[in-house]
């Protein structure tokens, strides 16, 4: 894998960021916590965090906390019905306020995650990516990142790997606190939470040709 050129910042810096912004977001945020847990509670059921395992930084696996957004709804098979039916009225608030996504704190006090970086996807698109896309594992997976301050959900899969390198390329104490204001103002402006064709973004299911 390719290093980055500002080691002392990612290595040392970064880390120290990440514990003592996640830990005061952590007591500042813990009634809103609490709040949105009783409210899931109630409105979707147990339980009340969706765990995943996701890969992290060198592909290594973690499991990822957040508030669950959809029901178990069912059909007479068995089968989940599609994330559209099961994504409810108070999930998509959940999700286009960000606010299913404040137990990834823990990940990122942990250390599984940062509060900057690509976001943690699904373990099966591993052996999907190419040699420029698995790039991304590099560094640790972010609450937020350069791909979700420039399109979240509504750009394609390309385009966010694309941004996801790039951010690995040029990791900073500048452009991390950049993006973190940016992505301030994105969950006040809720722009990017749903792609043009779905409520969720659709699967990655591959490169159509294998570029660099």
């Amino acid at each position: 894998m390719h290093k980055s050129n500002n080691g002392i910042y990612q290595n040392y810096i970064k880390r120290l960021m990440d514990i003592t912004l996640s830990l005061l977001a952590i007591i500042a945020l813990s009634v809103v916590f609490i709040i949105v847990a009783l409210l899931v509670r109630f409105k979707l059921g147990s339980p009340v965090l969706f765990t995943q395992n996701r890969p992290g930084m060198n592909e290594k696996v973690f499991k990822m906390y957040k508030f669950r957004t959809m029901t178990d709804e069912r059909d007479s098979n068995g089968e989940l019905l599609p994330d559209h039916v099961r994504l409810t009225k108070f999930g998509k608030f959940l999700r286009s306020t960000s606010l299913d996504e404040l137990p990834e704190l823990f990940n990122i006090f942990k250390g599984d995650m940062s509060v900057v970086g690509p976001r943690p996807l699904l373990i099966q698109y591993l052996e999907l990516y190419n040699e420029h896309q698995k790039r991304r594992h590099e560094v640790r997976p972010g609450l937020s990142g350069l791909a979700q301050v420039n399109g979240r959900n509504a750009i394609s899969w390309e385009e966010k790997f694309n941004l996801d390198v790039k951010y690995v390329e040029r990791v900073s104490f500048v452009e991390d606190w950049k993006i973190i204001f940016l992505t301030i103002k994105k969950v006040f402006v809720r722009e990017g939470i749903s792609s043009d064709s779905s409520e969720t973004m659709e699967p990655f299911k591959g490169n159509k040709k294998d570029e660099k």
